[in-house]
């Protein structure tokens, strides 16, 4: 598993990256970042074939810990995923925007 840091995902999002939000869905609705799709960690193992199969994707909680767990888990699957390092909480440090409700 691998992880990068919020500024590489940050370049990667403005690229149009496939972001996996592994929160439940009310911490998501709280706030998540733009374009994440939310699929809580206990729910990823069983929706993995709506997990991107191509490029990598980039799994994101809310400090980093269950992000590791995710990304690991859909390597084992055969997905390039990277874990975002600080999770949420490092892109809102870092003045980046959340959108909050809906659910994508």
């Amino acid at each position: 598993m691998h992880e990068v840091d919020v500024t590489t995902f940050a370049t990667a999002h403005a690229d149009g990256a496939t972001v996996i939000d592994v929160r439940e869905t009310a911490e998501y609705l709280g706030g998540h970042v733009p374009g994440a799709r939310c699929v809580p960690l206990g729910h990823l193992a069983t929706q993995m074939a709506q997990v991107p199969h191509t490029g990598p994707v980039y799994v994101i909680c809310e400090a980093g810990g269950r992000s590791r767990v995710g990304a690991e888990l859909l390597e084992r699957a055969g997905i390039t995923a990277l874990s975002v390092a600080g999770g949420t909480s490092a892109w809102v440090r870092s003045g980046r925007p959340v959108t909050a409700g809906s659910r994508p």
